[in-house]
């Protein structure tokens, strides 16, 4: 460890100390851990030393992840043959795949033919927190060095451009900026090569587009937003194995989304249930959370629920542009891992074994360069383009390929109802040969429309059985961020909010927030409004930055440790 750089914060100088590794990972999910254990792994196998380390922001392994989690484990054989023996945390094989289409009292039944994208014959129901926390024993054993509640905040660069490594966010900064008394310097982590697996929409990735131009020759991303909640329900109705999938009510036909019901076999009867709702959405009134609520009441889902307890609560953004919106993953000194790109199949929803493979191709094509004598690259930072390459020749590449159209098919006058007949037709027929690439709709943020031309949204009152209000909600996800800190959803204008949002679009970071993080409120004068941040709401979604119709909101990391505190969803 040496000094790196010094900083002066009102006065007090305080220096930043630096440290070596090989490899260093930012981001302990699924790609960020299957990559630290296969180059590990590598690395055991050919007797070289290699120092690996990996930083994560949540305070443990596994307590910012969320997902449904139906899991593929096509790339957890292949990283782990014996993950059996090894004791992964899969306890709930699929033994029933149910299909339908909701209307706002009746389910249409709809057959999981072999072929299709969902159905998941072969697959298991998993709480992939447990998954993930589970791979992070995996990796430690095999000596990588994780080093969870360390928020990457900056990426560093070498004089010729290519990346240096990360720096720590500097923790014990009061609101006002000044260094509280227990302040520290954040660190730097220098390394060959970096790897960037923040998961969906990354605060760095989003840097590091526009630094190397990486979105150049692809759509601009498109994403959704998944809620989830887990609930213990009374044992009659529990069928361990279960999926249950929807699409329709309470969604309107050009709303793209829907629901899943999964009963997992962990002792008790548990399941985990969520709506996700495509953030290309375009009434200003719709609130992602309040159609999550009404789709509870439904006949079909009530039933299952009912005497029930709802015991936790969380919401992530997910990727749903698929192949057309893959950007460039290689860069000198660095790389993007899973859910960062946006390797997630959205037809089969699921995106955990992708992200497993493209961090483990990241490993293979990693490896031999940086444990070479002479690495022959002209920057200082490892170029590795081979990592794109082996993507491109694997099977992420031919999966993402074949459902391609499936979701911007969904763009028609008929909506739901003519993506269906494009999938049946041009997918289970065709596999996904058809000679044409359909486009998406756009950026999310620019398809809101003005809330003159749209009609508000009557939701139902929250009855605290079946359905909930949003602060209660978020109570169950066990968020907390040091109050006194500088803000990590910034503003570029103050004004923008109040002129633009609430003036044209009715104020829809109200709604589309899954924490409440954002509410309009009368200014002390008595006279119009101003925008109230409740940071320390914040799940670390990044909805609001997706979503933002003026683009204004820009989430950055809070202190370590800060956020969502999920147990195993």
């Amino acid at each position: 460890m040496f000094p790196a750089s010094r900083y002066s914060i009102q006065g007090v100088e305080m220096e930043r100390f630096a440290d070596e590794a090989d490899v260093v990972i930012v981001g302990g999910g699924p790609a960020g851990l299957s990559a630290a254990i296969r180059l590990k792994q590598l690395a055991k196998e050919q007797e070289k030393e290699l120092r690996v380390c990996l930083v994560e922001k949540a305070s443990q392994i596994g307590a910012h992840t969320l997902s449904g989690a139906c899991l593929e484990p096509s790339a957890l054989n292949e990283l782990f043959p014996d993950w059996k023996e090894r004791g992964a945390p899969l306890n709930t094989p699929v033994t029933e795949d149910l299909f339908s289409i909701l209307t706002e009292k009746y389910r249409i039944p709809v057959p999981m033919l072999p072929g299709l994208p969902m159905n998941n014959h072969g697959n298991y129901i998993v709480r992939l927190g447990h998954f993930v926390h589970w791979l992070g024993e995996q990796a430690e054993e095999l000596g990588v060095e994780i080093y969870p509640g360390y928020a990457a905040a900056e990426v560093l660069f070498h004089e010729d451009g290519s990346v240096k490594g990360i720096a720590t966010n500097d923790v014990g900064i009061a609101k006002d900026g000044s260094p509280k008394d227990v302040f520290e310097r954040g660190m730097e982590l220098h390394a060959k090569v970096t790897l960037f697996g923040e998961g969906c929409h990354g605060h760095l990735a989003k840097q590091l587009y526009r630094q190397f131009n990486l979105r150049e020759n692809c759509e601009p991303q498109t994403y959704a937003i998944g809620l989830k909640e887990l609930w213990v329900i009374d044992e009659k109705k529990w069928r361990p194995g279960r999926v249950e999938h929807s699409v329709g009510w309470p969604l309107n036909r050009n709303t793209y989304g829907g629901s899943f019901l999964y009963h997992l076999n962990e002792g008790e009867p548990l399941v985990a249930l969520g709506f996700v709702v495509g953030l290309d959405y375009t009434n200003p009134y719709l609130s992602p959370f309040r159609e999550f609520q009404r789709w509870k009441h439904h006949p079909f889902v009530a039933k299952t629920l009912e005497g029930g307890d709802r015991i936790a609560y969380g919401a992530r953004a997910l990727n749903e542009g698929g192949y057309q919106c893959l950007p460039k993953v290689t860069f000198p000194g660095g790389m993007l891992i899973g859910c960062s790109p946006g390797f997630m199949n959205v037809p089969k929803i699921k995106g955990t074994h992708t992200a497993m493979k493209s961090g483990m191709l990241a490993a293979e094509a990693i490896f031999p360069k940086v444990t070479a004598e002479d690495p022959a690259s002209e920057t200082a930072g490892l170029h590795i383009p081979e990592y794109e390459d082996n993507l491109k020749k694997s099977w992420i590449w031919k999966e993402l390929y074949a459902v391609r159209n499936i979701r911007p098919s969904f763009h028609n006058y008929f909506g739901l109802y003519g993506g269906m007949i494009y999938t049946g037709v041009f997918y289970w027929i065709l596999r996904g040969k058809e000679p044409w690439t359909l486009k998406h709709a756009g950026l999310d943020s620019a398809q809101l429309k003005p809330a003159k031309e749209c009609t508000p949204i009557e939701y139902p009152k929250p009855d605290g059985k079946l359905s909930f209000d949003l602060l209660s909600s978020v109570a169950l996800s066990g968020t907390n961020h040091e109050g006194d800190q500088p803000p990590h959803l910034t503003l570029k204008d103050d004004s923008i909010p109040v002129a633009n949002n609430l003036a044209i679009y009715d104020g829809p970071e109200q709604r589309f927030c899954p924490a409440g993080v954002y509410e309009y409120v009368p200014l002390e004068t008595g006279e119009g409004m101003r925008l109230q941040i409740n940071a320390q709401n914040c799940v670390h979604c990044k909805t609001c930055d997706i979503k933002d119709p003026s683009q204004n909101i820009n989430w950055v990391v809070p202190e370590g440790s800060g956020g969502p505190a999920y147990n195993g969803l």
